[in-house]
């Protein structure tokens, strides 16, 4: 069995996490949020072992580097992020239902990974370009940020869910956090997504300047990278020095999250030195 069969397996694993916590927030039952814990964990145990075979492949093809390099192994590195920090929080705080809101975007990650046309799940020898000791640090770190962006992003979107529902009617919302800890939990999702960011552009900066002589060229993901790194800047500014919380830091931690997918995605649509993406 190849990397490749046991990746799309954990496609259908998180698929059918992402399906369980659902099933336990909709329906209110114990059984099927504990049962997507162990399927969650499941899937990053198969995620880490697909992503450790592959490097391993690599090697067996003479190419020998990290599984990090293009777009089907950098999704399936994210969705392997989110589930991790997701399964972190979720042991810390004892919260399950947040797990339906963060799984659906490890699922999608893997889904996209595993059945887009456009996406090769061949392994292919780096460009020159690629071929750097820093590859590894500087996807690491970028995309540990954008898991946390992602799981901030959930956390905002429950947020809104729950402070509309103000004389707490809904059947629905009724088991969710109260919309003090999901603030805080978005807060601090962000900081640690910010955190990693800042780092993954300042080691991609190093990396860009051993690769192409400059620091930084106004390449299309170089820009918004700083435009994302700047919108989650405003929110952290916006809060700690103006007080901002709840319902407007909710809307700018969700532009963020729009700005990173943007960045990941929209970016490899335009020319430039990040167009192998």
């Amino acid at each position: 069995m190849n990397s490749s069969i046991i990746l799309s397996i954990v496609t259908f694993i998180y698929g059918l996490a992402a399906v369980l916590y659902i099933t336990a927030w909709v329906f209110k039952k114990e059984k099927p949020g504990k049962l997507a814990t162990y399927v969650a964990i499941a899937g990053a145990v198969g995620n880490i072992a697909g992503i450790g075979l592959r490097w391993v492949e690599s090697y067996q093809l003479g190419i020998g580097r990290a599984p990090l390099s293009n777009m089907y192994e950098s999704l399936v590195f994210f969705a392997f992020t989110i589930i991790v920090i997701y399964l972190i929080i979720e042991y810390r705080y004892k919260y399950r239902i947040i797990g339906a809101f963060a799984t659906p975007f490890a699922f999608l990650a893997m889904a996209y990974a595993s059945l887009s046309p456009n996406i090769s799940d061949r392994i292919q020898p780096l460009i020159p370009a690629l071929k750097s000791n820093w590859l590894i640090a500087h996807v690491i770190t970028c995309f540990l940020g954008y898991a946390g962006f992602a799981i901030a992003c959930g956390f905002s979107l429950m947020y809104l869910l729950k402070q509309t529902d103000t004389e707490n009617r809904s059947q629905l919302l009724a088991h969710f956090p109260k919309t003090k800890i999901l603030d805080e939990l978005t807060h601090q999702m962000v900081m640690f997504g910010f955190l990693f960011l800042s780092v993954g552009i300042i080691t991609g900066a190093v990396w860009a300047n051993s690769a192409w002589g400059s620091y930084w060229s106004w390449d299309p993901k170089e820009t918004w990278s700083l435009i994302t790194w700047f919108i989650y800047a405003i929110l952290l500014h916006a809060r700690l020095m103006r007080g901002w919380h709840g319902r407007q830091i909710a809307y700018i931690s969700i532009v963020g999250f729009m700005a990173v997918i943007f960045t990941y995605f929209g970016v490899n649509l335009l020319p430039g030195l990040h167009s192998y993406g």
